[in-house]
């Protein structure tokens, strides 16, 4: 299963600054659900997709929604940045388009 959505990307900062892509807090329970036996420490693994560049990562939760991290090579690749609006695509590794 894959899900699809538009996000505003955000900034937080832990120990250094990250961006993020939030899902829709309504995909929280279906996400998680569909992740079953694969999260670790309420991280998902998931392939995710940004304009022409899909990449590995894991979304964790936060404040009742995952956030997916867009790493610095899709931010440069995709040219994107905090306050952007993107489309996102993301699935779990087990599965196939």
């Amino acid at each position: 299963m894959a899900w699809e959505f538009e996000a505003e990307l955000i900034e937080w900062r832990g120990p250094a600054p990250f961006v993020f892509a939030p899902l829709p807090v309504e995909l929280f329970a279906e996400v998680k659900e569909a992740a079953r036996g694969l999260m670790y420490w309420g991280q998902i693994p998931v392939i995710a997709t940004i304009g022409g560049t899909e990449f590995d990562t894991a979304m964790w939760p936060k404040d009742g929604r995952f956030l997916l991290p867009i790493k610095v090579a899709v931010q440069r690749a995709e040219r994107i940045d905090v306050g952007d609006v993107v489309i996102a695509r993301v699935r779990l590794p087990d599965e196939r388009d």
